[in-house]
């Protein structure tokens, strides 16, 4: 078995959708990002990738090339999770806390979980929880949105 740990965080601004975990939240603002900064999926990406001990999510979808400008979070874990794959591991438990002082994202969570198992992670293996940051910093502020993640691999063979 090996253990990744996954973290991303993003601005909010007027003007761009809320994705988070592949669904579209309804809110007046939303995260700027070179993909659509989904910082859910970006979160669980990082985890499955150091589980692998294989670099981050930048190493794999660099905001500098623009083959991942406007790219759909989901599809990259996709892709993530098919390297695990290939390397010869599955994808066994995902955790992951949202902290984000607004929306309230609870009602959201079955949906994100059938999204994200679009992915090839089991929506029974995700585990989504959602904190506020008691008002403080830039999350309490309203300024951003951030998520952790932790994944447990398990090897195929």
């Amino acid at each position: 078995m090996r253990i990744g740990f996954g973290y991303d965080s993003h601005r909010l601004v007027p003007g761009k959708k809320l994705i988070l975990g592949g669904v579209d939240i309804p809110f007046e603002k939303g995260l700027s990002g070179h993909s659509d900064a989904d910082v859910l999926c970006h979160a669980i990406i990082d985890a499955i990738l150091g589980g692998l001990g294989a670099g981050d999510i930048g190493r794999h979808f660099p905001d500098t090339d623009p083959a991942w400008k406007d790219a759909v979070s989901t599809d990259l874990l996709k892709q993530t999770v098919a390297l695990a794959s290939g390397k010869g591991y599955t994808v066994a438990w995902i955790d992951t806390t949202v902290i984000a002082e607004r929306p309230k994202l609870s009602g959201y969570f079955d949906v994100m979980r059938s999204a994200l198992a679009g992915t090839g992670i089991p929506g029974e293996l995700i585990s989504i929880k959602a904190k506020t940051n008691e008002g403080m910093g830039y999350i309490g502020n309203g300024e951003g949105i951030a998520a952790y993640a932790v994944c447990l691999l398990t090897d195929n063979q």
